[in-house]
């Protein structure tokens, strides 16, 4: 039986299906350290403080990249690994990627590593004088007052997959949370329940069993 007959698994992709961050990846390779880790410092600071949004945070942040899109997407496709039994699981499962990351890089690891699978993410317009953001997953939030991921939840039940600051409300929203990193400590903190989320191989076959 496909687990999305009956509820929907979302899944993160930045830092869930991928191993690492492909955005601070991008980043950290692209844009000078002298300009990038003061500006991170500020930014991690208020996000903190809860005196700027994850939004105006990855706005800020893009707006410091300046090379073409075409020289990130080669990079990106040469460096990002994707979490074991990514492929299968999205043969078996039909999951929706969730992303506050771009289509533009998401697509080609995807095409790389011969999967289709439904995405729904920001778009970006990559300008020589910044990157600009078009955002499309991440909408106004009346229930954390931020931008987020919550209203771009499919209808119905919902498994929710995630490791970062992006995934909070969004998860908070689910029937059943996997979490790793930094969702995984938010939730410890919130005292919500989740189940650990490792790589795509054992989380199918969690949701095999519990399916039966």
């Amino acid at each position: 039986m496909r687990i999305h007959r009956r509820v929907q698994v979302v899944i993160d992709w930045d830092g869930t299906v991928t191993e690492r961050d492909s955005l601070m990846l991008t980043l950290r390779h692209f844009v000078s350290p002298a300009v990038l880790d003061p500006l991170e410092a500020e930014l991690d600071a208020g996000l903190a403080a809860g005196t700027i949004t994850h939004r105006e945070v990855m706005e800020r942040e893009f707006a410091t990249l300046t090379v073409p899109l075409e020289d990130v997407i080669a990079f990106l496709v040469d460096r990002v690994r994707v979490r074991p039994g990514f492929a299968e699981f999205v043969e078996h499962f039909d999951p929706l990627i969730l992303s506050s990351s771009f289509y533009e890089t998401i697509e080609p690891i995807l095409a790389r590593e011969g999967v289709t699978a439904r995405v729904r993410a920001n778009h970006v317009d990559a300008h020589p004088d910044g990157w600009r953001i078009r955002w499309v997953s991440d909408s106004g939030c009346t229930t954390c007052g931020e931008p987020c991921k919550r209203a771009a939840l499919p209808a119905g039940a919902v498994i929710y997959v995630g490791d970062g600051y992006s995934d909070r409300c969004a998860a908070l929203a689910a029937d059943r949370i996997f979490a790793r990193a930094t969702l995984a400590r938010y939730l410890d903190e919130q005292g919500v329940r989740y189940e650990p989320f490792t790589d795509f191989r054992a989380l199918a076959t969690t949701l095999a069993l519990t399916s039966a």
